[in-house]
């Protein structure tokens, strides 16, 4: 079960954090994975990774916020196989309120959040469209539907993935195209540490653990776990699965109360 065999899936922001996690467990469960990357060579070292254990795996460089790149690159790759999967993992954060969020900062998180998300959508539909069929699924966040202290313009940007989700998967029934979103709480990835490390010099642990427990369950997510649910909603044993979004989130939104 849950195998990609003969898949081929693209992954934006796929070469650390969630995206790596999405990425190796592609791999390894048999799709020929393309990581579109920001930075390339960060691409190429996780492409190594994937490929000195047996995997299939590809590095590109594109900025998702530049449409010609993002066109250029999938045309590229629907040119040579029928891409099957999507996922729309790359993004970026922002930590502050309405009134300390500035116009620039506004205007970067919701070029890679929103318009990264919509470049990809863009460009691989009508190649979804033409061969008949396939898979979308895009990285949303519990900051989506619940009031997160200090996400102003990140939680803005994940509730326009989560209503894009909905959008895609009620616009291409006809073209036998699922749309899904996964909405994590904290994952412990490279950015949390770097976050508590810069925010809270001396406090690493304390943090730490405080974060952690923010989360009923008592800890916060791993990657693999993220990559886990990810494989499934992409695999065709979710094949009667579309226009839904994921809470994987330790209890966050239904028990922290």
């Amino acid at each position: 079960m849950f195998r990609l065999d003969n898949k081929v899936a693209l992954v934006t922001g796929g070469a650390s954090g969630i995206g790596l996690a999405i990425s190796k467990v592609f791999a390894q469960q048999g799709a020929q994975v393309h990581i579109l990357e920001i930075n390339e060579q960060q691409a190429q070292t996780a492409v190594d990774e994937i490929t000195g254990t047996g995997g299939q795996a590809w590095a590109h460089g594109v900025d998702v916020s530049k449409q010609k790149q993002v066109v250029e690159v999938i045309d590229a790759i629907a040119a040579e196989r029928k891409i099957d999967i999507l996922v729309n993992n790359a993004g970026i954060a922002h930590i502050g309120k309405a009134h300390t969020t500035s116009e620039e900062d506004f205007d970067r998180i919701l070029s890679v959040n929103i318009k990264g998300v919509y470049n990809c959508l863009f460009a691989i539909i009508p190649h979804m469209q033409r061969q008949g069929g396939g898979v979308i699924l895009n990285m949303a966040s519990i900051a989506a539907t619940v009031g997160i202290p200090d996400r102003f313009v990140y939680s803005t940007s994940k509730g326009a993935v989560f209503t894009m989700t909905l959008s895609v998967a009620r616009d291409y029934l006809a073209d036998h195209i699922r749309c899904n979103s996964i909405s994590p709480a904290r994952v412990h990835t490279p950015f949390v540490d770097g976050f508590i490390s810069k925010t809270y010099p001396g406090q690493e642990k304390e943090m730490f653990e405080k974060l952690s427990k923010t989360q009923p369950i008592g800890r916060m997510a791993k990657p693999e776990e993220i990559g886990a649910l990810a494989l499934y909603l992409c695999s065709d044993e979710a094949s009667f699965i579309t226009g839904c979004d994921y809470l994987i989130d330790g209890g966050f939104e239904k028990l922290n109360n």
